[in-house]
């Protein structure tokens, strides 16, 4: 419920300064360079330190990078069939792809399972960073293109140049030989700072106008993330033999709503921003209530 206020609190006030006219247009450039150049690496160093490397982590691992994959070729024949730019099929892979794993996920598997559980849960949520960092990034580069083809040498100089990769990378390999523990007030309170920006500015981007034209296609992306996406992660896990607390984990962050940093990058790479945004306003409210019913899900099949 804290949480849910939060949000509610962080758009609002985006909303309100961008109606006010009290803050520059642009404003919200400067919150996401902060969010992408420090925030972001930030969470990697406070999290991935601590991580525990078991074979079992492999599902959520897998699973993760499934659900992207699985909703490139999603977009891809939805996007053909009703005709839609390379932008746009860019923008709901985006905004499809990748779940709210920490800001939303980690409350959310406190309250229903425990918090002895968000173990799993830093799993899920660093791979699903990861893969953002990758995947999403090349979707939103051949999206950002006018002619929707570009160079994989273009790709992967966007790739190793995109801080929060930079950051993941640094944080894996330096921790193996640097002890960072003398340093965790310091990532606490800058991955602190994540998404109370980025819902800000989600609020000072959000726009209502002309949203019914988009129904189609924000329902078509809350179908993906908040059904099909951990309905998928579920088959792989009763196919697999996956059982207990890592299946049922790794299924209810599947469930979670948009990534809201899927805004920072959609206005970074010139995507529809506007799209991106409602999707996460609309899909953090619905999925409070869809989280419960994958959670009654995982209870009686694990």
């Amino acid at each position: 419920m804290v949480n849910f206020v939060l949000i509610a609190v962080c758009i609002i006030a985006g909303m309100i300064f961008k109606a006010t006219k009290s803050i520059h247009p642009d404003a919200h450039k400067g919150i996401n360079t902060w969010i992408l150049y420090l925030a972001l690496p930030a969470v990697s160093f406070k999290y991935l330190p601590k991580v525990k490397w078991t074979t079992e982590m492999l599902f959520p691992i897998a699973a993760t990078f499934l659900i992207a994959v699985f909703c490139f070729f999603f977009m891809m024949f939805y996007s053909r069939s009703r005709g839609y730019s390379r932008r746009s099929r860019s923008t709901l892979e985006l905004a499809s792809g990748y779940s709210n794993t920490s800001f939303i996920g980690f409350p959310l598997i406190s309250a229903f399972y425990g918090e002895g559980l968000l173990s799993i849960a830093i799993i899920c949520d660093q791979t699903m960073f990861f893969a953002l960092s990758t995947l999403g990034i090349i979707a939103a580069v051949k999206g950002g293109s006018k002619s929707g083809k570009v160079s994989a040498q273009f790709i992967l100089k966007r790739l190793i140049t995109f801080p929060p990769l930079i950051g993941c990378i640094s944080a894996l390999v330096l921790s193996q030989f640097i002890d960072f523990t003398f340093a965790e007030p310091f990532f606490d309170k800058l991955a602190a700072t994540v998404s109370p920006l980025a819902l800000f500015s989600v609020g000072l981007q959000l726009k209502f106008n002309g949203w019914k034209k988009l129904i189609p296609q924000m329902s078509m992306s809350m179908l993906y993330k908040l059904i099909l996406a951990p309905a998928i992660v579920l088959g792989m896990a009763l196919l697999l033999g996956i059982k207990g607390n890592i299946a049922k984990i790794t299924v209810f962050e599947a469930a979670m709503p948009t990534l809201v940093t899927s805004s920072i990058i959609a206005e970074q790479f010139r995507l529809n921003t506007k799209l991106t945004n409602l999707i996460i306003g609309v899909s953090i409210i619905v999925g409070f209530f869809t989280s419960a019913f994958w959670y009654q899900i995982t209870e009686l099949l694990f």
